[in-house]
């Protein structure tokens, strides 16, 4: 029972990990980029670095890298930032963690 248990405890970590780096980055990515006209350089640079530093901390370096060029470009090169970010997203998307078939945890 302690070993299942055990291996939960893993499971959710891991899950509670994923969601608050990978998940929370790609959603403000896709905030940051539906409402890009609301925003200024300045405040698409803060954004995309944050969401570079989610990605380095969930081990995406080259999401996370792609992000930061962008957040560089911004200010400098609007059609340079649009395609570094479409690289990231597609980069991003081909990392995404698999999803289990059928969750059979039981829960006491």
């Amino acid at each position: 029972m302690e070993l299942s248990r055990q291996k939960l405890r893993e499971k959710t970590l891991s899950r509670f990990n994923y969601v608050r780096t990978c998940v929370l980055a790609r959603e403000l990515c896709l905030l940051v980029r539906t409402n890009r006209v609301a925003f200024n350089p300045e405040d698409v640079k803060q954004c995309c670095h944050l969401i570079s530093d989610l990605c380095r901390e969930a081990g995406c370096i080259g999401q996370s890298e792609l992000c930061q060029q962008a957040s560089e470009a911004v200010t400098k090169d609007e059609e340079g930032y649009l395609e570094t970010c479409t690289q990231s997203c597609m980069k991003c998307g081909e990392a995404r963690q698999p999803r289990s078939k059928k969750n059979t945890t039981y829960v006491a």
